[in-house]
């Protein structure tokens, strides 16, 4: 890659504990980062405690999905991602020139039409309508219209860590007018479905510090982010009102954050008392 591109590597821990002992699980850990144009992953390792003999495939999405069963009895389970990816600085926001008629296009609708419906965490309401139909009106370009709902959407909706939860829906944070970077991303890409663009939500890792020095880690994020397709996909960070760059690195894609979990799975026993995250994020060079 280009002298300007960066040298991360990323530790995710995350795991549940149990009330008594569970019996057997069965588990999806969505954590590997994905090799694309913009990033290379170089190393990449899922390690399960207890020991467990794991699998993997790309989901229908093209996330990479590690899977494990547990048999012995636990009562807690813990899943580490570790990983080693260069990427680069952002590509540019300049429009292609991609007008509103494409849009509609029946090759189009047809090739993109399960990110142009709205799902249980991107719906929307009356109002929410009406407000994309303005900023629809008032934008020459798919693209434009695009970059002015990031815009009014991080002018409307503040960031707030712990004011939602996993369950949370574009319309909760709309209505509280806070959420963390999942609520905003889900609103965001509701409304850029609403005026007919493809919209898809990602999932991966963000480095807190443009900064960064090297060699020093630091508590990083699970982070979402969206992307827009005219006529080429665009990827922007609505949180931080920022294009996708070095900083970021992703692990999935979806119609939405149902679609991309960093760990999921059934088990038999007690309830789950709890789930802990833990991403730590050094920056090689």
């Amino acid at each position: 890659m280009t002298v300007d591109s960066w040298r991360l590597r990323i530790q995710h821990k995350s795991g549940f504990d149990y009330a008594g002992p569970v019996t057997s699980s069965y588990n999806e850990a969505r954590m590997w980062p994905r090799n694309e144009t913009r990033q290379a992953v170089l190393d990449a390792r899922v390690e399960v405690w207890p020991p467990a003999r794991t699998y993997r495939y790309e989901d229908y999405w093209g996330t990479v999905v590690t899977a494990f069963d547990v048999h012995a009895k636990h009562e807690a389970l813990t899943v580490t991602a570790t990983s080693t990816v260069e990427t680069l600085p952002p590509g540019d926001l300049v429009s292609n020139g991609f007008v509103w008629e494409a849009l509609s296009r029946p090759e189009n609708v047809d090739r993109w039409y399960e990110l142009l419906l709205p799902t249980q965490r991107t719906g929307l309401d009356d109002g929410l309508r009406e407000i994309v139909a303005d900023i629809k009106a008032a934008h020459a370009t798919p693209h434009a219209a695009a970059l002015g709902v990031c815009e009014f959407v991080r002018g409307e909706v503040t960031y707030q860590p712990g004011a939602t939860g996993v369950q949370s829906d574009a319309l909760h944070a709309w209505k509280q007018r806070k959420g963390v970077c999942q609520d905003i991303s889900h609103l965001t890409v509701g409304m850029l479905r609403e005026m007919g663009l493809p919209a898809r939500y990602v999932s991966g890792y963000l480095h807190p510090s443009p900064s960064a020095a090297i060699g020093d880690s630091v508590v990083g994020q699970s982070h979402a982010w969206i992307e827009w397709w005219a006529g080429r996909w665009t990827a922007f960070d609505p949180t931080n009102g920022v294009p996708v760059g070095e900083r970021h690195v992703v692990v999935g894609r979806g119609r939405e954050y149902g679609d991309v979990p960093p760990l999921k799975g059934v088990y038999a026993g007690p309830q789950s008392t709890g789930q802990g995250v833990e991403v730590t994020i050094t920056r090689l060079r």
